[in-house]
C-alpha cells in the first residue's frame, strides 16, 4: 500500500498513514465523526451547510453559514481599511480588484477560528487573517498570468491581467505580497501581540510562500504538465501549492493567540488535511462542473493534461480520499474543547461538500 509521503509534515509530527491509490475498504474510518456516506457524497451533496449543523444541548444550533458570513464581514472591512484607494491609482485599483473580489475567505476564517480555538481574542488574529488573504490574492493573480495557467476568468470576472494588463497585474501581485508582511508586522505590534509570537507568525507565513511552499508547488506543477506524474508528485504539488498556505493561516492564528506547541502542531495537522481536501475536491469539481457553476474556467486540467486526483484515482477514488481526509482532520480536533471546535469541524465538511 502506498502511504502519504513523509514531506506531508516535514517540520512537525508525521501525519497518520492515508491510502492514496484506493478508496477506504470500510466506513469505520469516518463512522465516529458522524459523516455517514461521505465517501459517496463528497462534492456532490447540496451546497447548503444546514445538513452539517449540530445542535448542542440548551444552545442554539451552530450555523457555519452565519459564522462564515460574520467572519467575512470582519475580514472584508479590515481588508478595505488595509488597502484604501491611492496613488498610483492603476496599481492600487488592480490590487483592490483582486483582494476585494470576494470569495469564501476560508484562509482568514481558519486564522480567526484557530485563534479562538486556543482561547485567543479574534482581534489578535485579524492582521494574520488579512495577511494570508493578501498572499492568496497574489497567488491567484500570478497563477492566472499567461506564463502560468493563462486563465481569463476568476470568480466570474475577467482575471487581473485581462482587466489591467500583464505588467500591472504582475506588479499588483508583488505589491500584495509585500503588503501582507507589512500588515502582519504592524498589525501585531498595534494589537500588543508579543514580538516573539509576531516573529514566529512572519516566519511561518514566509515559509508558506517561498521555496518551501507556494513557489515550489507551482514550479513542480508547471514542470509536470503532460508528464507521467504519480501520486507522490501530485501530493507534493498540492501540499505546497494549496495546503501550505491554509496551514500557515491556521498555525499563525494559533501562534499569535499564544497556543502552546502541542496545540499549534495539532492545528497544523488539521489544516494540512483540510488543505489537501480542498484540492481533491477542486480537482473533482473541475471535471464535474461547468465554468458558469464554478466562476472560473472548467476543464482546464483535462485540456492541459495535468495530473489530478480524478485522473490518477478516478472520480470515485478521489471522493473516497476526500472522505478519509475529512475524518482525519476532525480527529485532530478531538484534543480541544468541543464547543470551540465547531467552526473547524463544520468547515472541513463544508469543503468536502462544496459545489464551486
Amino acid at each position: 500500500m502506498a502511504k502519504v509521503a513523509p514531506f506531508l509534515l516535514h517540520h512537525a509530527t508525521p501525519l497518520p498513514n492515508l491510502k492514496l491509490h484506493a478508496p477506504p475498504r470500510s466506513t469505520s474510518l469516518h463512522a465516529r465523526h458522524s459523516t455517514p456516506g461521505l465517501a459517496r457524497c463528497a462534492v456532490t451533496a447540496p451546497t447548503s451547510t444546514a445538513a452539517t449543523t449540530t445542535v448542542l444541548q440548551d444552545e442554539e444550533p451552530f450555523s457555519l453559514d452565519r459564522y462564515m458570513a460574520s467572519k467575512a464581514v470582519t475580514v472584508n472591512e479590515a481588508l478595505d481599511r488595509a488597502l484604501p484607494p491611492g496613488h498610483p491609482e492603476r496599481l492600487l485599483e488592480s490590487m483592490r480588484y483582486s483582494l476585494l473580489a470576494g470569495g469564501k475567505r476560508v484562509r482568514p476564517m481558519l486564522a480567526l477560528a484557530a485563534c479562538e480555538l486556543v482561547g485567543g481574542d479574534e482581534a489578535a488574529a485579524e492582521p494574520v487573517a488579512c495577511a494570508v488573504e493578501m498572499v492568496h490574492a497574489m497567488s491567484l493573480v500570478h497563477d492566472d498570468l499567461p506564463c502560468m495557467d493563462d486563465d481569463d476568468l476568476r470568480r466570474g470576472r475577467p482575471t487581473n491581467h485581462v482587466a489591467f494588463g500583464v505588467s500591472t497585474a504582475l506588479l499588483a501581485g508583488d505589491a500584495l505580497l509585500a503588503l501582507a508582511f507589512e500588515h502582519l508586522a504592524r498589525g501585531c505590534a498595534d494589537r500588543g501581540v508579543p514580538a516573539d509570537r509576531a516573529l514566529r507568525a512572519v516566519a511561518e507565513l514566509a515559509g508558506a510562500v517561498g521555496a518551501g511552499g507556494l513557489a515550489a508547488g507551482q514550479v513542480v506543477d508547471l514542470a509536470s504538465e503532460g508528464a507521467d506524474v504519480g501520486l507522490a508528485t501530485l501530493e507534493y504539488i498540492h501540499v505546497h501549492k494549496t495546503a501550505r498556505l491554509l496551514e500557515a493561516a491556521a498555525v499563525c492564528g494559533a501562534i499569535v493567540a499564544g497556543g502552546d506547541d502541542e496545540e499549534v502542531e495539532g492545528i497544523r495537522r488539521y489544516a494540512r488535511y483540510v488543505g489537501l481536501l480542498f484540492q481533491v475536491v477542486d480537482d473533482v469539481l473541475d471535471v464535474t462542473r461547468t465554468s458558469e457553476q464554478l466562476g472560473k474556467t472548467a476543464g482546464k486540467d483535462l485540456a492541459t493534461d495535468k495530473a489530478t486526483y480524478p485522473k490518477l484515482m478516478g472520480v470515485d477514488g478521489a471522493r473516497a480520499y476526500a472522505a478519509e481526509l475529512v475524518a482525519s482532520a476532525e480527529a485532530e480536533l478531538d484534543r480541544f474543547d468541543a464547543a470551540r471546535t465547531e467552526p473547524l469541524r463544520h468547515l472541513a465538511r463544508f469543503i468536502a461538500y462544496r459545489q464551486h
